[in-house]
C-alpha cells in the first residue's frame, strides 16, 4: 500500500476507512479528516438534513450518513450523481445519500430546507464572494448551521513566499493563482460576520493542519493515486508558517429565517393566510 500513514489519533472516525478508498477517491486533502474536525462542533444528529456543498466523489458526505446518521444530499458541479450514488450504495448508506449535480449559485432547494449547510475542500472556490454567504444561508432552517474546512492561511502575505513559488522535485509550483482564494481564519470571521443572517461566526485553524496535509500528499504519490503532481515538499518546507486549513462556522438567526418557518408551519396546519 504505502508507508506513510493516513491515521493519525485526532482523528478517530477517518482512521476507520479504508485508506486504499480514500486514496482512490481524493480530489483534494483528505476529505474525511477534515470533515471529522469540522463537525466536532457542529451539534449533528440522527434524521437531519445535511446539504454537502461541492462534495466531490461524495466520500464525506458517506461520512456523515455513516457517522450520524443524518440525511445528505451530496450536491456536486463535476462528478456525476450516477458514481457517486454508486459509491453510496456500495457504503451502505444509499437510503440517507442523495447525490445531485449542482452550481454552488443556483442551488435547487426550498428555503429553509436544511438542518446544516458543509463544505470541505472546496467552499473557497466561491465563497469569497461577500455576497455568498447571504444567498447560501437561505436555504438554513432557523438555527440551522452552516460551515466550512479549507485549505487556507495561517498569516496574511502581500508576496507568495519563495519556497511556495519554487518547483519542486515533481516540478510542480505550489502557489498557483487560485491559492489566492485561501484566507486566514480571521479573515473568515470578518466576512462571515458581515452577514445579517448569521451569527455566532466562529473561526480558527487545525492545528499540524501542514502535517495532515503533507502526510496525504506524500500517501498519494506513494500509491500512485496521484492526480496531479505531489506537494509535499513544498508543505514540508513551509511547516506551517503560511500553509494549514481553516474552520468557519455560523448559525442562521435572522428574522427572515424565523419568519419563513412560522409561514411554513401555518401552511402545515391549515391556517395560511
Amino acid at each position: 500500500m504505502t508507508s506513510t500513514t493516513l491515521s493519525h489519533a485526532e482523528f478517530p472516525r477517518a482512521n476507520q476507512y479504508d485508506p486504499a478508498w480514500v486514496l482512490e477517491n481524493q480530489m483534494g486533502p483528505n476529505a474525511l479528516q477534515l470533515m471529522e474536525w469540522l463537525t466536532k462542533d457542529l451539534p449533528l444528529e440522527s434524521g437531519m438534513r445535511v446539504l454537502d456543498l461541492g462534495c466531490g466523489r461524495a466520500m464525506s458526505s458517506i461520512f456523515l450518513a455513516r457517522e450520524y446518521g443524518v440525511t445528505v444530499w451530496a450536491s456536486d458541479l463535476w462528478i456525476t450523481p450516477d458514481h457517486n450514488w454508486q459509491r453510496a450504495r456500495q457504503a451502505g448508506v444509499e437510503a440517507l445519500v442523495f447525490p445531485l449535480r449542482a452550481e454552488a449559485h443556483s442551488l435547487p432547494f426550498a428555503q429553509g430546507f436544511f438542518d446544516a449547510i458543509v463544505s470541505v475542500d472546496a467552499y473557497h472556490y466561491w465563497g469569497t464572494d461577500e455576497l455568498y454567504l447571504g444567498y447560501l444561508s437561505r436555504f438554513l432552517c432557523p438555527g440551522g448551521m452552516v460551515g466550512i474546512a479549507v485549505p487556507g492561511l495561517m498569516q496574511e502575505i502581500d508576496q507568495v513566499p519563495e519556497h511556495l513559488a519554487a518547483p519542486q522535485a515533481s516540478g510542480k509550483v505550489f502557489w498557483e493563482d487560485e491559492c489566492w482564494s485561501f484566507k486566514t481564519a480571521a479573515w473568515w470571521r470578518q466576512l462571515w460576520s458581515r452577514c445579517g443572517k448569521v451569527a455566532n461566526v466562529r473561526a480558527d485553524t487545525l492545528a499540524d493542519g501542514w502535517r495532515y496535509w503533507r502526510d496525504f500528499e506524500k500517501a498519494l504519490e506513494e500509491a500512485g493515486k496521484r492526480i496531479f503532481p505531489s506537494d509535499w515538499q513544498a508543505l514540508e518546507a513551509d511547516h506551517g508558517r503560511y500553509i494549514g486549513f481553516v474552520r468557519a462556522i455560523a448559525e442562521r438567526t435572522d428574522k427572515e429565517a424565523i419568519n419563513l418557518y412560522d409561514a411554513s408551519v401555518g401552511v402545515q396546519a391549515g391556517v395560511d393566510e
